[in-house]
């Protein structure tokens, strides 16, 4: 007698796990750390300041008061930018009993919720310069790498950005060095910031982690107990604080540039501005499926970037 086997059995259902195992990054590192505040307008402006050097100051005992030419502050802006993206679920695809999801419409939002903020991270942290666009054309912010001049270490030819309408000029690559974050946090420092982190690419925090001010530390674990081989270092300690090494996987080289770049970031003194927060408009149906955006229009918010610092033309 034939063995009945599955090679011919009709019938047999489908073995589809009903979990989606997605594995993208999340994480927003940036936009994590910066604070938030609120834009009124498309164009969006704050004002900047800093004290006179000190000097040498002593005053003749019963002489005239003599005034002191004062210095007014500087206003900067950046524009607003609109990201967005929008799903078409038709209503069969809603109806229909599907493997991980109940509604395909919510999974999808949540979805591109997701992709959505990786947009932001990527926008606020790149080398593109603020647009006030057109009719035709997006507004366009000013990324941080066009913020940052006082603080920039570059390689031979780099030029640092300014204030978000000059991009940063590429220069020649160079590998990662401990020197290079000395001078960098010395220069936020030195001008007021109080930096408490350096955000890096993954490559480069693998070369932060081979630094040789980094001590090597061995430890003999207690009997039965694991032992532990470091081969990282997650925070550095400078001579003006303690840095967080934090890796940002959306930190990543511009089109036409090989380089890398790392930044010395004071918190405190960044913000993302939002002149609409995260907001989900269902739109007008035109048959049978439902058409929903999610959007949200902001900008970055550089209180002053003498209180940070970059590091360009890192090699890869």
């Amino acid at each position: 007698m034939a063995t009945y086997q599955t090679f011919t059995a009709i019938g047999q259902r489908e073995d589809l796990s009903d979990v989606i195992y997605n594995i993208s990054p999340t994480e927003t590192p940036f936009m994590s750390s910066v604070g938030k505040t609120k834009a009124t307008a498309v164009l969006h402006e704050w004002q900047i300041d800093s004290l006179a050097a000190a000097a040498t100051n002593a005053a003749v005992e019963g002489a005239a008061a003599s005034d002191i030419t004062v210095t007014p502050t500087t206003r900067v802006t950046n524009r607003t930018q609109i990201s967005e993206k929008t799903i078409k679920i038709s209503g069969t695809m809603e109806a229909i009993n599907k493997a991980g999801r109940k509604s395909e419409k919510a999974y999808q939002l949540a979805k591109v919720s997701s992709e959505l903020k990786r947009d932001m991270e990527k926008a606020l942290l790149n080398n593109t310069v603020k647009s006030a666009g057109n009719s035709s054309t997006a507004r366009v912010l000013g990324g941080l790498q066009t913020w940052l001049s006082t603080g920039y270490v570059g390689g031979t030819s780099g030029v640092a950005g300014s204030l978000g309408s000059t991009a940063r000029v590429s220069g020649t690559d160079a590998a990662f060095t401990e020197a290079m974050v000395k001078t960098a946090v010395k220069a936020a420092y030195t001008a007021g910031g109080s930096p408490t982190i350096l955000m890096t690419t993954p490559t480069q925090k693998v070369n932060i982690s081979a630094f040789t001010g980094v001590a090597a530390q061995r430890y003999m674990a207690p009997a039965n107990k694991p032992t532990t081989i470091i081969g990282a270092a997650d925070v550095y300690l400078s001579d003006f604080g303690t840095l967080s090494v934090v890796p940002n996987r959306f930190l990543t080289a511009d089109a036409g540039d090989s380089g890398e770049v790392a930044f010395i970031l004071d918190p405190e003194m960044a913000a993302v501005a939002y002149l609409r927060p995260f907001q989900t408009n269902e739109l007008a149906k035109s048959g049978d499926a439902d058409v929903t955006q999610l959007l949200v229009e902001y900008t970055l918010e550089v209180k002053n970037e003498a209180a940070h610092a970059i590091i360009a033309d890192l090699a890869e």
